[in-house]
């Protein structure tokens, strides 16, 4: 039986299992661990996902990476993610929206899309700890622009042998979302804010992962690290299984027929859900163009248009902050994937670290092969919000409207009509008083949960339980810390196990 093996996009030498790559996150080098091949998924394969569940479908994917896992190990992880915590039974149902298709990925307890990824993560970690023998524990540390944090700490809360540390950008959340994180109970988390931005997080992060010495320190702790964020693969592997269960959706429902190509639109950050979908292409799945939906910090944009990455431009906060990143990580994996070059990869990422860009458009035809991409600003992000209302009763969320938006502007400046299915990645409670404003509707002075109620009267939609009971919950995590103190919250959280 073929096993698949995981190596660094950097060129470290360093082969290890899924499993291997699952628990350490990210390779020794800084880079991202990459599969050794697309496994291939034939049009009947692709057929005989129609009748499946959710579940049974996820098991057909991940299988095809993940060889280290049994089918029964694969199932279990699988089981124990989506069977308890979802409120559609479907998982991702897709939906007609006018003349789009939405994919919606935020039934999941955090009402958002990294659901899809982070309730399975926990799941294939633990297997693999114990696969592997680990017996330090693990602790998972987070950089979140919004939705990853929550999520993270829901599915890692209580896990047996594993940690988990987030830091978010001090005010670059929606109230709801800091609501989420800061009162996460669970005796194995910590919740930090940080004064910066995304990407300042993200960097330190990266950075503590990179201190060898703090690495020692923390071995002394009898602890290791390892990542929730899309860098490891344990998240981004779960992502392929959507677009695959999304094109079954469509064949059950006799939209398409075996063969047909779809287009996807993404609202994209940090690359990883729309890298999903480049996976799921490159294993056969029928998919004519990715649409990469940026709002304005645009950097993906400009790189699927130029081939230019420039990081260096203002920072803006938008009604859709989780997309507000300047240094999409994912991307990585790409530049590899296009040019199976390490030392060029390697390259490239110590221009961006010193320089704050680098040129790569040499690869712009194949780029604009598989890509499209497109940015909104935020008037006509609740433009979009308004009129799609207004036109089919449906409300976006401010994220899921970037995107809904770029597939209309996609589909006309290009005249490609195929089926386009929109990712729809959170609901619009989470982002209430964006969505309100947009629907013109007086916000000023409300609070998170009367701004719920407000929504809900405007627009049918039933408010998630758990974003309800928000309003009873108490707030557990109060510390916040300068970009330069994440090293020593980090150890902080790490000895005060010890001392436990």
């Amino acid at each position: 039986m073929y096993t698949m093996d995981y190596f660094s996009t950097r060129g470290a030498k360093e082969r290890v299992s899924s499993a291997a790559a699952i628990l350490k996150g990210l390779a020794s080098d800084g880079g991202l661990f990459v599969p050794d091949s697309f496994p291939q998924m034939t049009l009947s394969e692709i057929e005989a996902l129609v009748p499946l569940s959710y579940e049974e479908r996820a098991v057909r994917i991940l299988r095809l990476f993940l060889t280290d896992y049994t089918e029964e190990e694969l199932r279990g992880c699988v089981e124990r993610a989506y069977g308890r915590t979802f409120d559609d039974v479907r998982r991702a149902p897709v939906r007609a929206v006018g003349d789009l298709e939405v994919l919606e990925l935020w039934h999941g307890p955090t009402s958002a899309f990294k659901d899809m990824a982070l309730q399975l993560l926990p799941q294939l970690m633990s297997t693999a700890r114990v696969k592997e023998g680990e017996r330090d524990t693990i602790l998972i540390l987070v950089a979140t622009s919004g939705d990853t944090g929550k999520a993270a700490l829901e599915g890692f809360t209580d896990a047996e042998g594993i940690r988990i540390m987030v830091f978010y950008p001090d005010g670059g959340v929606s109230p709801v979302q800091r609501l989420q994180m800061v009162t996460q109970t669970g005796a194995n988390v910590s919740v930090v804010a940080v004064r910066g931005n995304f990407d300042d997080a993200q960097r330190g992060v990266k950075e503590i992962f990179g201190d060898a010495a703090m690495a020692e320190e923390l071995a002394a702790l009898r602890t290791k690290l390892s990542s929730a964020n899309s860098i490891n693969w344990g998240r981004l592997v779960p992502q392929i299984v959507y677009y695959f269960s999304a094109y079954a959706d469509l064949l059950r429902e006799r939209k398409i027929t075996a063969g047909d190509a779809v287009n996807f639109t993404v609202p994209t950050g940090n690359f990883g859900n729309i890298l999903a979908g480049y996976y799921a292409k490159r294993m056969g799945l029928p998919v004519g163009k990715l649409v990469c939906a940026s709002n304005a910090n645009n950097v993906l944009t400009d790189f699927l248009q130029t081939g230019i990455y420039d990081r260096k431009r203002e920072f803006c906060q938008t009604i859709s902050p989780s997309m507000d990143i300047l240094v999409s990580s994912n991307l990585e994996r790409l530049l590899y994937h296009l040019t199976e070059d390490t030392a060029q990869v390697a390259a490239w990422m110590r221009e961006l670290a010193e320089n704050g860009t680098y040129d790569a458009s040499g690869l712009l035809p194949v780029l604009r092969e598989n890509f499209w991409a497109a940015f909104t600003s935020d008037m006509m992000t609740e433009e979009e919000i308004r009129i799609v209302c207004e036109r089919t009763s449906y409300t976006l969320d401010t994220h899921t409207a970037v995107a809904y938006r770029v597939a209309e502007d996609y589909r006309r400046e290009t005249g490609d009509m195929r089926p386009m299915i929109v990712l729809s990645t959170a609901s619009p409670y989470k982002f209430g008083a964006s969505v309100l404003h947009a629907l013109g509707k007086d916000t000023d002075g409300l609070d998170e949960f009367t701004l719920m109620e407000r929504l809900h009267m405007r627009s049918g939609m039933e408010i998630p339980a758990r974003l309800a009971a928000l309003r009873e919950a108490k707030v557990l995590h109060d510390g916040i810390c300068e970009c330069d103190g994440m090293r020593t919250a980090v150890l902080s959280f790490a000895g005060h196990k010890k001392k436990q």
